[in-house]
């Protein structure tokens, strides 16, 4: 059975929209995009090169798979880890509107029923199954408790503005800290383990 992981950048405010390009996501007149590009140094470079040693496949949401089909497949160097994974290894893409999808390697899911769906990717799949961006992908799967890791790379930069990975209504749920770094540039990179439901108490005392 396959882990399922997911890697997101956040501002501190907790906003994921848009963080590679002005263009990358204007939805809702968002025109604050590009934000996470003046950090992207060697630390940062080093730790993305690493999440791609890993993934036996990738899922992803419409709107990240078509940024990526846009990019990855004219970019195809054998010696990117990044480009290799993405171009070589099998890719889900989450969606209901899709008609189809050109990237080679790509299987359209989610028409109906998505928990079910990569319920049974996780059952039938070895090693890592690594989601990248995706962000209203994986509120619907957190929601199910079917992703096993987190890596949230907070960005030292608040916007004010944007859609946040954690919204309102998100299904309360317990994690476990297993990992920590920090780059050069300020980039607090943080690895959570699915741990089930919170717990809760007082600090008030009878």
């Amino acid at each position: 059975m396959a882990k399922l992981t997911f890697t997101q950048f956040l501002t501190l405010d907790g906003v994921y929209q848009a963080p590679g390009g002005p263009n990358e996501d204007p939805r809702n007149g968002f025109d604050l995009g590009g934000w996470s590009v003046p950090y992207g140094d060697e630390d940062f470079g080093r730790f993305m090169n690493e999440v791609f040693e890993r993934p036996s496949a990738f899922l992803l949401g419409r709107r990240t798979y078509e940024i990526f089909a846009g990019y990855w497949p004219k970019h195809d160097d054998p010696a990117d880890p990044v480009a290799s994974k993405l171009n070589s290894l099998p890719k889900y893409v989450a969606s209901t509107t899709l008609e189809q999808a050109d990237w080679a390697g790509t299987t359209i899911i989610g028409r109906d029923d998505l928990a079910k769906e990569v319920t049974e990717l996780k059952e039938r799949a070895d090693g890592e199954v690594q989601m990248h961006g995706s962000g209203g992908l994986a509120r619907s799967l957190l929601a199910h408790d079917l992703i096993d890791t987190l890596h949230l790379l907070v960005f030292p930069v608040v916007l004010g503005k944007g859609i946040r990975l954690f919204a309102d209504g998100a299904e309360p749920t317990a994690f476990r800290h297993t990992e920590a770094r920090t780059t050069g540039a300020g980039v607090a990179i943080h690895t959570y383990e699915l741990a089930g439901r919170p717990e809760y108490g007082s600090y008030v005392t009878e």
